[in-house]
């Protein structure tokens, strides 16, 4: 049954081999999350107002130094696997939400305010906009989990997020009270980074970190991310109201193909992360998008909207047994490599 069902999501993909890489290869500065120069890098340098960090991640910029302050206390365990941290497995999450910025998808989409908008806020991230409400979960919880489990080492203050205008009992705003509220995502991303603090004790030298096997770190990585998004689908329904029927579809079709992509331990290092990003909408669909013939979009871009529709509407007309079959065809690291090569081809020739 496995086979079968590695057959079928092969054939839904298949019409997408076909990409040219060298188009989309991506390099320099583009390589990174738009402002990322921008964004803080450490802890320390968010403000302190009475005796506590503070934090708005209803700011772009700031919540991007949430995720530059996680990538640099993790940058020791990674050495390996890249120069210059590029072969840390959490720039998958940054460089998402770099994309959902940099494509509008971060502003208010109801019009009501000028969240998001170049000529309003244009750094501000709007609660409104279902695709930021969903990042606070692949954000905030990450951080704080990390934060419990010792990355940053024993901080001098306590750390507050500040809530949003509205919506503020579908977030948690500090260690403490995201234990207290879901204590099931705070527990599986604070064993990921548990597992990576773990590695220092058994190192040989101080030089050497990478004593874990990738595969086990992206495991509990992938783990800690789709129970994230699993939490936030049913609690952000409401907001794919104030998206286009294309744009709400093409959401939720994304998260259930992170579902797929997870079991493969798909590596989200930044070239890998780049090059698989590259296929993706370069704006919010809107009514009169009609797949796969959206003029503006490439070929290639066109056939992954179609592909990862197709996975969705296969997965739910069958109650999600083809999730189920994927993941045991997934379940030893063998399958797992046939799973990532050919999600892998979605961005190669």
């Amino acid at each position: 049954f496995s086979i079968h069902a590695l057959l079928v999501v092969t054939a839904i993909l298949s019409p997408v081999t076909a990409a040219a890489r060298g188009e989309n290869d991506v390099t320099g500065e583009d390589a990174y999350p738009p402002l990322w120069d921008q964004a803080v890098g450490n802890l320390q340098d968010f403000p302190v107002k009475d005796g506590k960090i503070v934090i708005n991640a209803w700011n772009y910029q700031e919540r991007l130094g949430v995720y530059k302050s996680l990538l640099n206390a993790s940058a020791k365990y990674f050495g390996a696997f890249g120069p210059q941290n590029s072969g840390n497995i959490l720039w998958g999450l940054p460089l998402q939400h770099g994309w959902q910025f940099r494509t509008g998808r971060l502003a208010d989409p109801s019009g009501v305010t000028s969240c998001g908008y170049e000529n309003g806020e244009p750094l501000c991230q709007s609660v409104r906009s279902w695709w930021s409400c969903m990042n606070y979960y692949l954000a905030i919880i990450p951080f704080l989990g990390a934060v419990e489990a010792g990355l940053f080492g024993q901080l001098p203050y306590e750390i507050e997020i500040l809530p949003p205008e509205e919506q503020k009992d579908d977030f948690c705003y500090s260690v403490k009270d995201c234990w207290s509220r879901m204590p099931e995502l705070m527990d599986d991303w604070k064993a990921f980074f548990e597992y990576l603090l773990s590695t220092e004790h058994k190192a040989v030298s101080s030089a050497t970190f990478s004593s874990f096997k990738l595969d086990d770190a992206l495991g509990l990585m992938w783990k800690a991310h789709t129970t994230s998004i699993a939490y936030g689908l049913p609690k952000f329904q409401d907001s794919l109201k104030y998206l286009s029927d294309p744009e709400a579809n093409f959401g939720e079709d994304w998260a259930n193909a992170v579902d797929f992509i997870a079991a493969t331990y798909f590596c989200t290092d930044l070239p890998t992360t780049n090059n698989f990003q590259a296929f993706l909408p370069q704006r919010m669909l809107v009514e009169g998008d009609v797949l796969p013939s959206i003029s503006d979009f490439s070929p290639q871009q066109n056939r992954v909207l179609v592909s990862l529709r197709v996975l969705h509407k296969v997965n739910k007309s069958t109650g999600g047994l083809l999730l189920k079959l994927w993941q045991q065809a997934m379940s030893t690291e063998a399958g797992r490599k046939i799973g990532r090569k050919l999600i892998e081809s979605l961005a190669s020739s």
